[in-house]
């Protein structure tokens, strides 16, 4: 009897043993992933702005492919939500839809990774063409409310405008040197695909919203055309080549130097071997030499 229950307790280490051993392994990596042959693993989580985010999200899906044991969470909710989460350590990395402000670069680091462009958008069905700076700001200030004042036909105007905290309503206001409270605005909207379809399913309907968003779904569909702005088409290319007005550097910001995981993914996030996936999502890639700031 003593020999069985000897055994029994022997066993039972056994049993606890590899238990313990299993535990161990899993906590090592993401769980259903191996060992990367490069030693790199862990997990990153990465929030902000939703001009930002699809293409992070795409980049971080090759990250992860190159390296197994590596998992990268990318949520949205505007730029202010990126900064905020970066600099209470709930994110590693925040995304903005803009250049890091002076006074903000004693907290943050700041990597762009792409440059995009805000344009203005309308329903396909639309007529009106193009709108000068002028009347855009009569629209967004209620000077001007039927689409027949700018040429189109007898309708009144839907006002689309952005939520604050996000860094387009930033750089839109900026641009026409308006202040939030001056805007009128029927609809209120987050992130650039509610602004594609506020506008696409209504013809009457004006917002903003990022260039290779907007490029991307009408591309896929989207019945929505893009205005001139300052007199310049709104393309990708009109971004690249520095003649848009009303452009920005899609960033990713650190509340400290960054290192490890985090340093590896932006530095991946830099290189050339993303400009592939910049380009798909009608994004415009920075050559090394350009960004404003490097890891070194």
């Amino acid at each position: 009897m003593r020999l069985m229950r000897n055994r029994g307790y022997f066993a039972a280490f056994i049993v606890s043993l590899a238990a313990s051993f299993g535990v161990q392994a899993c906590s090592s990596s993401p769980q259903g992933t191996a060992p990367s042959s490069d030693g790199l693993t862990g997990k990153l989580i990465l929030t902000g702005s939703s001009t930002v985010a699809p293409l992070v999200g795409e980049i971080a899906k090759r990250f992860e492919a190159e390296h197994p044991s590596v998992r990268i969470d990318v949520q949205t909710g505007g730029s202010s939500r990126g900064l905020a989460d970066a600099k209470q350590r709930l994110a590693d990395i925040g995304m903005i839809s803009r250049a890091l402000k002076p006074e903000e670069t004693d907290d943050f680091q700041g990597f762009v990774i792409a440059q995009d462009g805000i344009g203005v958008i309308i329903n396909k069905a639309n007529s009106v063409g193009a709108i000068s700076d002028r009347q855009l700001v009569d629209i967004y200030t209620n000077q001007i409310q039927n689409w027949r004042e700018v040429g189109g036909e007898d309708a009144p105007i839907t006002v689309v405008n952005k939520a604050e905290g996000r860094s387009t309503l930033e750089l839109f206001l900026s641009y026409f040197q308006l202040q939030n409270s001056q805007i009128q605005a029927d609809v209120i909207i987050g992130d650039n695909q509610q602004g594609i379809k506020t506008v696409a399913g209504n013809a009457n309907a004006i917002g903003y919203v990022s260039i290779g968003a907007a490029e991307y779904d009408i591309g896929q569909g989207a019945p929505i055309h893009l205005l001139p702005v300052g007199g310049v088409e709104a393309t990708v290319e009109t971004v690249q080549d520095g003649s848009f007005p009303l452009a920005r550097p899609l960033t990713l910001v650190t509340a400290n130097p960054p290192s490890g995981l985090t340093q590896e993914f932006i530095q991946f996030a830099q290189s050339e071997d993303v400009h592939d996936i910049i380009k798909a999502q009608n994004f415009v890639p920075v050559q090394r030499k350009e960004l404003a700031q490097t890891l070194r």
